[in-house]
């Protein structure tokens, strides 16, 4: 059993970043694929490193973005590995800082909102924090501009059976918090169709990890499917409208409840980085 905390943090760090070049490489072959199909030019990654000081060694990270692809209106791929000290007003929010607010924290986040309306938003995220405790968190969800019953249920049980590897309890409990935790109150509706979503996971370490790492392959499986499934099927400037008006929900979501943006902009994250779960374009009706 692994019981230093510096070898936690090396594992899932280097586990994070080398997801992010794994799904660097999927997502750009979607792009180069369906650009020789269509006979158009590819978006390839604009990738950009940010620190989180310039004076204290604090980390930073590698945020990269597809903005008016062929199948990506907008994808953005963010890795972080940041420390420091939370602000008093912040550090009551988070576990393990009542007598210390120091922290460290490493992640991944994927937002990919799409060209083709058939197509879901689909977000994923991964997290692993320390303070006087340490502990994971994340989760995987769907937001189709038009209902796709026959999508949302192997969507659901892809993830089910991922789950399942590890714990039966799992999927039902995880995917309870996520459609609680994906809701917005003010317009008593849910974000999407939901998947899974858990915060402070901390049981036996390298189990957890293991299951971070499945859930981060079980969401490539999803998105990589579903944007396979669909990428070539028609679309109108009717179901384009429905889908900025989605986004519409998406951005009031993750400006005034996520959890994950109010924690990047109260750690001196890298405001692009933070801010690329905003799609393009949107519209509010």
């Amino acid at each position: 059993m692994i019981k230093d905390i510096y070898i936690k943090k090396k594992l899932a760090s280097t586990w994070f970043l080398l997801l992010q070049q794994i799904f660097f490489y999927e997502f750009e072959k979607l792009e180069i694929d369906y650009g020789k199909k269509v006979g158009k030019k590819p978006k390839l990654f604009e990738k950009k490193t940010w620190k989180k000081s310039k004076v204290k060694k604090e980390g930073g990270g590698t945020y990269a973005v597809i903005k008016n692809g062929l199948i990506f209106d907008s994808l953005g791929v963010n890795f972080s590995e940041v420390s420091g000290k939370f602000n008093s007003k912040f550090k009551s929010q988070i576990l393990g800082t009542e007598k210390n607010s120091s922290y460290w924290a490493s992640g991944i986040s994927i937002v990919a909102h799409m060209k083709n309306p058939n197509i879901p938003a689909m977000h994923f995220n991964t997290r692993f924090i320390v303070t006087s405790r340490n502990w994971f968190g994340g989760g995987m969800d769907s937001t189709p501009s038009e209902k796709d019953k026959k999508e949302e249920k192997i969507f659901h049980r892809k993830i089910k059976l991922m789950c399942d590897k590890h714990n039966k309890s799992y999927y039902k409990k995880y995917k309870k918090w996520c459609d609680k935790y994906f809701y917005l109150p003010h317009r008593k509706e849910k974000r999407g169709i939901g998947g899974i979503f858990f915060d402070n996971k901390n049981n036996v370490w390298e189990k957890d990890f293991d299951f971070i790492k499945d859930v981060g392959l079980c969401f490539l499986d999803c998105v990589k499917s579903i944007i396979e499934n669909k990428m070539y099927k028609k679309w109108n400037l009717k179901k384009k409208e429905t889908q900025l008006i989605k986004r519409g929900r998406y951005v009031e979501f993750n400006l005034l409840y996520d959890k994950g943006t109010k924690f990047g902009l109260n750690t001196g994250g890298n405001v692009e980085a933070i801010l690329m779960s905003l799609p393009s374009l949107a519209k509010w009706k």
